[in-house]
């Protein structure tokens, strides 16, 4: 997919705060590239439960260590949206869809905590490596349960912040019920539907 054909919910490229600079950006790719040959991101996804068919979006994808990976586990009735606020992450995962032929991976600019992902689409929401770098935690898991389909799963992890304060952070929310609460990630479900 080209560029100019990415999803983007408007044209307004502002810098946020949580916007990694080019410098940053390639520092954090360098680190997960190596972080990929110690802990491979497909044993990782194995653990999150992703099957042939369903709809994926791994929100705050980066560089797209997980991409890859889990375009072929969804196979080719399945769809992956990788989505991140950095422009920088869109281009990198472009760059892996096209080395690797990924048909089935959609690159999504978020813009500040609002996704062009329409309501309901994903079956699996993975936030890995990311939410100790979110400011407004309300506001974006307001976002990841828009975008989940009622009865669908979000799996997230601390981050690089006390498993505690994610957890309080989840359940604070209201919105989301930690079904299962793993070491330092948790397996969550739209309130009302587990």
């Amino acid at each position: 997919m080209e560029e100019n054909q990415m999803m983007t919910k408007s044209g307004n490229r502002e810098r946020n705060h949580e916007d990694l600079s080019g410098i940053g950006f390639q520092l954090m790719a360098l680190m997960f590239r190596v972080r990929s040959i110690i802990h491979p991101p497909k044993n990782r996804l194995n653990e999150i439960g992703i099957v042939p068919g369903m709809v994926v979006v791994d929100y705050g994808c980066g560089p797209g260590s997980y991409v890859k990976d889990a375009s072929a586990m969804v196979g080719t009735e399945g769809q992956v949206y990788a989505a991140d606020i950095n422009p920088l992450a869109v281009q990198s995962v472009q760059t892996l869809m096209k080395k690797h032929g990924l048909t089935n991976v959609i690159p999504v600019k978020v813009d500040g905590y609002s996704s062009p992902i329409a309501d309901h689409t994903a079956d699996l929401v993975y936030a890995l490596d990311m939410f100790h770098a979110i400011g407004d935690s309300d506001t974006f898991l307001k976002e990841l349960h828009r975008i989940t389909k009622p009865g669908g799963v979000l799996v997230i992890d601390d981050g690089h912040q006390p498993h505690e304060d994610a957890k309080e952070k989840i359940l604070q929310s209201g919105i989301w019920t930690i079904v299962e609460d793993g070491e330092t990630w948790m397996r969550c479900t739209p309130v009302g539907t587990e």
